[in-house]
């Protein structure tokens, strides 16, 4: 007999799945069940090295956290990252498999259910619950055949499904309505409640529109969740981080790339209370820039191309010139050197192309993917002072990159590697270190030197980032237990609280 479990499935994609699955996943821990989520199939360029150098995706990693247990690709067996319109790389349990088409892996999907299965069943040997997340939505009747993430997994692992609708993009009765209307009579037998998402205003508006859902469909409304922030990691391409936010003292650009990856490097900066965060996606957003950040790219030299033909290369050149800060990372510092080559083809058709030229170094695409958690030290000069401490990250990369000049190194690894470089007095900074920013050292370094050439006030607090993590958990777990029906939500699992 199979544990306690819970499946979240929403009626469309970015409505909630990802972030009320982590606040079920705190909630639960905070009763003592050991918990564990779990999503078995992810499409995400978010991604995440477990320390037996497993990847998988960054929402299962951050619903682990929540949970206060060690993130493990059971999690998460199979992960998608697209690298084109019709295609991805596939991932199976941590392990790059081969890239393939939408329609050739539709076809395969049969062949993976074993291997979600014997993840799941993992799992719950070794937890006392858990929380599924689906993906998209279950009524996406084009794709029911075969379907091994939504209705299809809850069949497998015989769990009860809650719906939750997105109120703030408008529709929600239709579209809960729509989703669950379009389900199988067997699919419906699994619905035992919806959940609407993002209200903003006073929840007594809402109560005739839900009491009409709740005749119409016959299951019940188990909360209505206010619109609200927290510092959380999310998944989504669609994401609103990519708004930018209110302009404050600094302003930190982010190129915007066409196959960005790892936009969760970022989240630090989110909670620095002068720190701004601008996407920049054109040339013409280079303005009032005081640091900025190329990001991980799923596509190297076809971002670097949207570089060049965008007129954004000699942007990024004339930041350099006036001594702006910039920081690369993964497929960022590939690019900021002088030239990338593809020979086979591994992620893009263009064999070689010139990068930013901001040093003096070569890449190579590799089909070898090196995937590891590292620890080190960082031991070098930023505008004349010297930074030192210890940093922890992890790689996740296919090149491999030829440093050809005199350059600082940026970290030293425990193993004896190296990784990045330093040059115009720490102007120029390339690593391969995602999660760099987690760590307290590097971030306050690079802000405070900021700080202190805009005359700003440079002793502010410093906020250790695991701990203000923990803050947000508790934060969104508190909110679940405001506005959902928990009680509710434990009988339906079969948990007895007494």
């Amino acid at each position: 007999m199979r544990k306690p479990r819970i499946m979240f499935q929403g009626t469309g994609s970015s409505v909630g799945k990802s972030i009320l699955t982590a606040g079920m996943c705190r909630v639960l821990n905070d009763t003592g069940l050991k918990t564990a989520p779990f999503k078995s199939q992810n499409m995400a360029l978010n991604s995440f090295i477990t320390k037996d150098g497993k990847e998988m995706g960054r929402a299962q990693v951050v619903q682990a956290e929540a949970a206060r247990t060690e993130p493990v690709v059971e999690m998460n067996p199979i992960l998608l990252k697209p690298s084109s319109d019709v295609g991805s790389q596939v991932i199976l349990m941590g392990e790059v498999h081969k890239n393939m088409s939408a329609t050739e892996y539709h076809r395969k999907k049969p062949e993976f259910k074993k291997l979600i299965m014997e993840a799941y069943d993992k799992l719950d040997d070794q937890f006392d619950c858990i929380v599924i997340e689906g993906a998209g939505s279950p009524a996406e009747i084009n794709l029911r055949e075969n379907d091994l993430v939504n209705m299809g997994m809850a069949e497998m692992c015989d769990s009860p499904v809650i719906l939750i609708g997105d109120i703030d993009r408008g529709g929600v009765f239709a579209s809960i309505y729509g989703t669950y209307m379009l389900l199988q009579d067997n699919e419906r037998d699994r619905m035992k409640g919806f959940i609407i998402n993002k209200f903003r205003g006073d929840v007594k508006l809402l109560t005739p529109g839900i009491k009409m859902l709740e005749d119409l469909i016959g299951i019940p409304c188990l909360g209505v969740l206010p619109y609200f922030k927290l510092h959380i990691d999310d998944e989504d391409s669609v994401s609103l981080r990519f708004k930018n936010q209110t302009k404050k003292d600094i302003t930190v650009g982010i190129v915007r790339l066409p196959h960005i990856s790892n936009f969760t490097d970022f989240t630090p900066f989110e909670m620095e209370e002068d720190v701004f965060i601008k996407y920049i996606q054109s040339k013409y957003d280079f303005e009032d820039i005081d640091l900025l950040i190329i990001p991980g790219s799923k596509n190297t030299i076809e971002d670097m191309a949207f570089l060049e033909n965008n007129g954004m290369k000699q942007e990024i050149l004339k930041l350099k010139s006036a001594g702006v800060p910039i920081f690369g990372i993964c497929g960022g510092y590939q690019i900021m050197g002088r030239t990338i080559t593809d020979n086979d083809s591994h992620e893009s058709a263009i064999k070689t192309i010139e990068g930013l030229g901001l040093m003096d170094a070569d890449t190579v695409i590799s089909p070898i993917k090196r995937t590891v958690q590292v620890t080190g030290k960082l031991d070098f000069h930023l505008e004349g002072q010297n930074v030192s401490g210890e940093v922890s990250g992890y790689e996740i990369h296919m090149g491999v990159t030829k440093v050809n000049e005199a350059h600082e190194i940026f970290v030293t690894l425990d193993t004896g590697e190296t990784d990045g470089i330093v040059k115009d007095g720490g102007r120029i900074i390339g690593t391969y270190l995602h999660g760099i920013f987690d760590n307290e050292e590097p971030r306050n370094a690079l802000l405070d030197g900021i700080r202190k050439k805009k005359g700003l006030d440079k002793n502010h607090e410093t906020v250790n980032f695991d701990k203000f993590k923990e803050e947000q958990y508790d934060k969104l777990a508190d909110i679940m237990r405001e506005n959902v029906n928990i009680e509710e939500l434990f009988k339906i699992m079969g948990i007895d609280k007494g």
